[in-house]
């Protein structure tokens, strides 16, 4: 790996590692938020719904915008976005302000990441080489979540606008080492290409209002729900009919047939939506019923943060020896195991009950979130990179959203209206069936792949052959 090469991850590393700090950072402020700016919870889920709904709605625009525009181009103009936006979160005196904020912040980080992605993918070969790398981008995204978990609890006992304003100033250094660390590309021959607007709205509306239908289905008249649920499936129609048309589509119709890459962006959906909907439900029972202090409730989470130790040491060595396929299969097994331990808190739980959830959690993460990322990229051509990262992620965040939204929902159902400990734990207990549920979904997608041959190049039960252990970047 060149001087430079390292120059270029370390950088995009350096984004990865502020978006994962950003989400952290947040996760731990919302109780504060809710106090300050007088939120309901149904409107305080939103806060991080409409960034990861803004981050999955235009992902796939945005892979599909880094393979056309450029992808140095689109990096830093909208890694100028969320510093502007982000620092309009810091600002809001209203509850529409911030969610505003955060929608358009999260639709800067849905151009942001595929660009970014697609960098290291066309920067660094397939194969070993490029799977150090994104095993170390993986890592550093775990340890942005890990840090960000305690510095968001520091900061909200300051004020929680902090979590808000450190993004800007992390924003600001990664801008200033990227224009001169990322080499400019050749500039794309769009000759006869363009952007396939009509597929990113429809396919961005399905999204938004999927996961609409599914957080006001337990609040809002059936009929109401009915509706949003068939204008949501009839633009998901609208979506693929304009996609078999296209000469220029959003998303190339062909790609979906690579059952693999089908199977991996499924299980990239069900295990984000899961992990959001712990975590949210998780800091609301800490914060909420036992009336942790935020800082309290950061350490409480911290042993997640294990996965930012763990996804670049042991993760490549069990890749080597397993494959993906099987150590993907492992990490939704842990998943499942960590949420079903969690299923009776109690009102007066010690620490030492939730450890284990917290830790097999991180473990989890470390053995899913990496392999996942190499094989959903892994076997695309160079040109469709971006489109390749795209889905990955859109996968992620719309995952995150409907997890979010699904657990909020059973919650609020489930919660009586007098608001004592006993109604308050009923609704925790009901909620997190959702991540359970979602676990055990991700692990039988996962199997699927167990049996798979492998090719000449791959160790037995995996994609790429070996993987070194990756070193210190710098």
């Amino acid at each position: 790996m060149s001087g430079r090469a390292r120059g270029v991850l370390l950088v995009l590393c350096g984004a990865i590692f502020l978006e994962g700090i950003d989400v952290a950072m947040l996760n731990v402020a919302l109780p504060s938020i809710r106090s300050d700016l007088g939120m309901s919870t149904g409107e305080l889920q939103w806060v991080m719904s409409a960034y990861v709904l803004g981050y999955g709605g235009f992902m796939l625009l945005g892979g599909r915008a880094a393979d056309l525009f450029g992808r140095r181009q689109m990096f830093l103009f909208w890694l100028g976005a969320f510093i502007l936006f982000s620092g309009l979160g810091g600002l809001a005196n209203e509850g529409w302000v911030l969610i505003l904020a955060r929608f358009v912040t999260g639709v800067a980080a849905a151009f942001m990441a595929p660009a970014g992605l697609s960098i290291i993918t066309t920067t660094f070969e397939e194969g070993a080489v490029r799977n150090r790398a994104l095993l170390i981008y993986a890592g550093v995204a775990a340890a942005g979540f890990s840090i960000g978990l305690v510095v968001g609890g520091l900061l909200t006992t300051v004020s929680w606008r902090w979590v808000f304003f450190t993004p800007v100033i992390l924003s600001i250094i990664i801008m200033i080492a990227s224009v001169s660390l990322i080499e400019k590309f050749p500039r794309p021959d769009r000759t006869g290409q363009r952007v396939d607007l009509f597929g990113a709205v429809t396919v961005t509306g399905a999204i938004l209002l999927l996961v609409l239908t599914v957080e006001r289905a337990t609040h809002v008249d059936v009929g109401w729900t009915i509706g949003t649920a068939a204008a949501s499936f009839l633009l998901f129609v609208a979506f693929v009919v304009a996609e078999r048309v296209a000469p220029m589509p959003l998303v190339r119709l062909g790609i979906l047939r690579n059952g693999s890459l089908v199977r991996f962006n499924i299980g990239a959906l069900v295990f984000s939506g899961g992990f959001f909907a712990f975590q949210f439900i998780a800091v609301l029972y800490l914060q909420e019923l036992r009336r942790w202090s935020t800082v309290e409730t950061s350490l409480a989470l911290l042993a997640i943060g294990v996965d930012s130790v763990l996804s670049p040491t042991l993760t490549p060595r069990l890749v080597n020896r397993f494959g993906n396929h099987r150590v993907i299969f492992g990490g939704m097994l842990l998943a499942v195991l960590s949420y079903a331990l969690f299923l009776r808190v109690g009102a007066d739980w010690t620490y030492a009950a939730m450890f284990p959830t917290m830790l097999l959690l991180g473990i989890a993460f470390s053995l899913t979130y990496g392999p996942l990322t190499i094989a959903a990229t892994d076997g695309v051509d160079e040109e469709e990179q971006g489109l390749a990262g795209g889905l990955l992620y859109t996968s992620f965040q719309f995952g995150a959203a409907l997890g979010l939204c699904a657990a909020t929902a059973v919650n609020i159902a489930a919660t009586g209206e007098d608001g004592s400990t006993q109604t308050l734990l009923d609704g925790y207990h009901a909620a997190l069936l959702v991540p359970l549920s979602a676990a055990i979904l991700g692990a039988v997608v996962s199997a699927f792949g167990l049996g798979r041959a492998p090719t000449r190049d791959e160790p037995p039960g995996g994609t790429q052959a070996e993987v070194p252990v990756p070193v210190q970047v710098g």
